[in-house]
């Protein structure tokens, strides 16, 4: 089934639509809360409350990007559990992954306020756009799907060591642009 008509099942409020979105998403949900989490139990309750938060908020929304979209649902329950996690001290996930970017982006609060105006979300997608592809597939297979660092090193071929130096030299790049276009890091 195609997302149109996922989402149309979903406007309908047609239950089908949970079934689509599981059967065409569920390993791409799974994988994402999976990289974060490290913890096969959480990423599937993770995907679980995924397909019921999309059953609760479309409508009112209708998103234009699906895969998107949920990843969106996924990567935000699955930060959620992960800081929750940590706070228990049980341990759970990288915390490198999710550090690794706070030298280039701005506080917290600048944040959450930048990403609600869309202003730093549209400033990054423009940064990939002018990066070579390379370094865009492999900072988005970091920083959005949260591959390791050791499988993304195999994939290209480059010891982990070289593979970090790479991903520090593109945040600096990132921290350098979203200075330029008067974003305060």
């Amino acid at each position: 089934m195609h997302d149109a008509e996922i989402i149309a099942s979903f406007l309908a409020r047609d239950e089908q639509a949970i079934k689509e979105i599981e059967k065409k998403y569920g390993a791409y949900c799974r994988s994402l809360a999976k990289n974060i989490l490290n913890r096969p139990e959480d990423a599937e309750e993770i995907v679980n409350d995924t397909l019921l938060a999309a059953w609760e908020s479309i409508p009112p929304k209708t998103p234009k990007n699906l895969k998107t979209y949920l990843g969106r649902i996924v990567r935000d329950k699955a930060l959620t559990r992960y800081r929750a996690l940590r706070a228990a001290k049980r341990g759970a996930g990288s915390f490198e992954l999710l550090t690794e970017l706070d030298d280039c982006l701005p506080s917290k609060a600048s944040v959450e306020e930048a990403v609600e105006a869309g202003e730093l979300t549209s400033l990054i997608e423009e940064w990939l756009g002018v990066v070579p592809k390379d370094d865009a597939a492999l900072f988005v297979k970091r920083y959005w799907y949260g591959e390791s660092v050791n499988s993304l090193a195999e994939e290209y071929g480059v010891s982990p060591n070289r593979l970090s130096q790479r991903l520090f030299a593109l945040r600096k790049k990132l921290r350098s642009f979203l200075e330029s276009k008067g974003v305060t890091i």
